[in-house]
């Protein structure tokens, strides 16, 4: 099986587009619609989930010396977006005596709680006559909570509906792509809207963990166990070592001789090619000029040269090549 790879082709604190490809066929589906799910579901967050206003008993009332009513106030809480630690819901208030614009800035947090959109308008006071003061509960969750789920609440304090999830919107598409002579591979483009409060990138980790947790529990593991390749522990890279041979873009011929082999990674070919040329030439069919097509592949993806594996050989005057005089061993 190809392993993928995952490329950003845009990112910002509030949107990401990332690529995984190649994928098997009907992977990127698979993949796609359930990190669309986790996403959209399953990330925690915070929100106000309850508010009270001094004097204020009712979500319908108005509010003296200050333009918007209570429902007005409420659709503008909604819309703060806060990061919280911790489990425990936390109070946070800000006090209005004097005439002019209030903000999300201005509301007075503990050092747990930190608001992001800080220019959230919420209320403008009309005279200096204004005195109210104005208490919001911060709660954590997933999802989305509406307001019916508070249950009882003291006299005067009145819900919210709570947006909980830093998503704003997750959506995916499944294009095919090709790798080497095989066209038959998905390459899966996901793009995530965030509301500031956690990153595009941390969101997709969040929710592969989420994902993996849940797969594990289905696989009967108590613990997620990670199989190293013994090469990969010698010193090659993971990333070089797990490329799929189909990156090379070797020729029909080549490429079918290795995968008869049994050869599907790269890191697989470069530590037969440290034990010598022999080696390579043992491989049925696979003669001195389809070596010649493999060195000058690794060469320019500077797969010789990476940690872990000796393959001066193959470097400069080191290596001669199979010339027209030569004639041909295999073809």
């Amino acid at each position: 099986m190809v392993l993928p790879k995952i490329e950003v082709e845009a990112s910002s604190q509030n949107y990401g587009h990332f690529v995984v490809s190649p994928l098997e066929s009907g992977y990127g589906i698979t993949l796609g619609n359930a990190l669309r799910r986790v996403l959209l579901s399953s990330l925690p967050g915070a929100a106000v989930t309850s508010l009270r206003v001094s004097g204020i008993h009712h979500e319908f009332s108005a509010i003296p010396h200050v333009r918007e009513d209570m429902t007005r106030l409420i659709l503008n809480v909604k819309q703060i977006r806060l990061r919280a630690q911790g489990e425990e819901p936390v109070r946070i208030h800000v006090e209005v005596s004097s005439e002019g614009p209030i903000t999300a800035g201005d509301l007075s947090c503990p050092p747990e709680v930190e608001i992001v959109n800080k220019d959230q308008y919420l209320l403008t006071a009309d005279s200096n006559d204004v005195d109210i003061d104005i208490e919001m509960v911060v709660g954590v969750g997933r999802g989305y909570s509406p307001a019916e789920e508070r249950g009882r609440l003291p006299l005067g304090e009145i819900p919210v509906d709570a947006i909980y999830s830093p998503i704003r919107k997750a959506a995916y598409r499944v294009e095919r792509t090709r790798i080497g002579q095989q066209t038959d591979y998905d390459k899966l483009h996901l793009e995530i809207w965030t509301d500031g409060t956690i990153s595009p990138d941390d969101a997709l980790r969040r929710a592969g963990n989420l994902l993996v947790q849940h797969l594990t529990l289905l696989a009967g593991a108590e613990t997620i166990i990670v199989e190293k390749h013994e090469e990969v522990a010698e010193g090659i890279p993971t990333r070089v070592f797990d490329a799929p041979i189909e990156e090379l873009e070797l020729t029909v011929r080549a490429y079918n001789c290795l995968k008869r082999a049994g050869i599907t990674k790269v890191g697989e070919i470069l530590k037969r090619m440290e034990k010598g040329e022999d080696e390579m030439l043992a491989i049925r069919n696979f003669g001195k000029k389809s070596l010649d097509e493999l060195v000058d592949r690794l060469r320019e993806k500077n797969y010789l040269t990476v940690p872990g594996v000796d393959l001066s050989a193959y470097i400069g005057d080191a290596y001669q090549p199979l010339t027209e005089s030569d004639g041909s061993d295999e073809e």
